[in-house]
């Protein structure tokens, strides 16, 4: 049976001795100074160790919500906003959830009842995504005895069902139209501070996002060099001190340098170049496409549109990987939509050898009576003049294309 002592401070210690082994731990509550005694108990006799942690032991997916966002910030990778907010909406929707009751069924009702939310499937599956990565956190870091198997049992289930899954990559490209139409746009609102039409054209120039844009300063440029460092940059791994230089070219109808150049007297005393705020400038992009009647373009696929100039420029994957900032070239493959047109002027490099091909009729022509006496007399040799018929050697050589990447 544990003891109980009241302390002159007024605290509570609680001593656990069972086989064997002793624990002790100090409280401000009598019944926490008691929660505890009986957790450690449990455990002693289930064989694991005596905890000596203040904090009760975990019963709620909740408590392992906030033992997941706690641990993080001690190490200094606090989850970011995106991150933080799927969690608050877990501990919201499913806080109060006992662990024994984290079932297969229970995860699939949770995914039915976010799809009836009106929840797509990339969303439920990024909230399954998350359930297991605090459970699973839970259960490496601090012992905590819950299983991950019916989160994935629930994922294939909800798989099945088509109610999770990946998102459909964008190719969503601006037309030069829609570009004109918003830089005219920005360029005559007056009430506009952000200068969304120069913000614009340095997307498309860099590849930049709209965050990287606005946290870039004058101190990372190079002017020798023509280079800026963009810090911390997106990576699906971590950002934190992802420090990348990126080139200011003029390859993709813009030129970055002078783009700068032209930014540099409205920047004011601010070591930022772009001194504003990465979201206002996305709404005040979304709200230019509303009023100019352009459906279905974020501010991102001006980065997609600025990966998809530099290989119709003759980039090879990895000189645009150094623009873009990618580190796997497969993930650089989504944000590279070529326009079919632009393959028209497309030379190969080498142009495979073809066949000398006879012009003559096939014996299945003759044999339907599909070639005519005019067209046989036409393909005889006498019936024309050489100087009127010029067949080139390979069929190849009338169909080559007459511009190059």
């Amino acid at each position: 049976m544990p003891t109980f002592k009241q302390l002159p401070s007024g605290n509570w210690r609680a001593q656990v001795r069972r086989k064997g082994v002793y624990a002790s731990e100090t409280f401000r509550r009598h019944r926490d100074a008691q929660e505890w005694a009986l957790a450690t108990e449990r455990r002693i006799d289930l064989g694991e160790p005596a905890s000596r942690s203040k904090t009760k032991d975990p019963t709620t997916l909740g408590d392992l919500i906030d033992l997941h966002v706690t641990d993080m910030k001690e190490v200094l990778r606090a989850p970011r906003r995106s991150k933080a907010f799927t969690l608050d909406a877990l501990k919201t929707k499913l806080g109060k959830l006992k662990l024994k009751d984290l079932t297969r069924e229970r995860l699939i009702q949770f995914g039915k009842d976010r799809a009836k939310e009106g929840a797509g499937p990339v969303t439920i599956s990024m909230d399954i995504g998350y359930i297991k990565l605090v459970v699973s956190h839970a259960a490496a870091v601090h012992g905590v005895r819950v299983q991950v198997e019916p989160i994935d049992l629930a994922r294939i289930a909800l798989k099945r069902l088509g109610l999770v899954g990946k998102g459909r990559e964008r190719d969503r490209r601006p037309t030069l139209d829609e570009l004109q139409a918003l830089a005219d746009y920005f360029a005559g609102n007056s009430r506009q501070i952000i200068p969304l039409g120069r913000i614009m054209r340095f997307a498309i120039a860099t590849a930049m996002r709209q965050d990287e844009i606005c946290r870039i300063r004058w101190e990372d440029i190079d002017a020798k060099a023509r280079t800026v460092i963009v810090r911390d940059r997106k990576d699906p791994r971590d950002k934190n001190g992802n420090d990348q230089k990126v080139p200011l070219l003029d390859v993709t109808g813009f030129d970055a340098w002078a783009i700068l150049e032209e930014q540099k007297p409205f920047s004011g005393n601010s070591s930022l170049v772009f001194p504003y705020n990465g979201r206002s400038v996305g709404t005040a992009f979304r709200r230019a496409c509303k009023e100019l009647r352009i459906k279905n373009l974020k501010f991102h696929d001006l980065r997609h549109e600025a990966a998809s100039r530099l290989f119709e420029a003759g980039f090879t994957i990895e000189q645009a990987a150094l623009v873009t900032g990618h580190k796997d070239w497969k993930m650089l493959k989504r944000y590279t939509h070529l326009r079919p047109e632009h393959l028209r002027d497309v030379r190969p490099k080498h142009i495979p050898p073809s066949l000398d091909l006879h012009t003559g009729p096939t014996p299945a022509d003759i044999a339907l009576g599909a070639w005519s006496g005019s067209e046989r007399r036409a393909s005889q040799p006498n019936s024309a003049r050489p100087s009127q018929i010029t067949r080139p050697r390979h069929e190849h050589e009338a169909l080559r294309p007459s511009a190059s990447i």
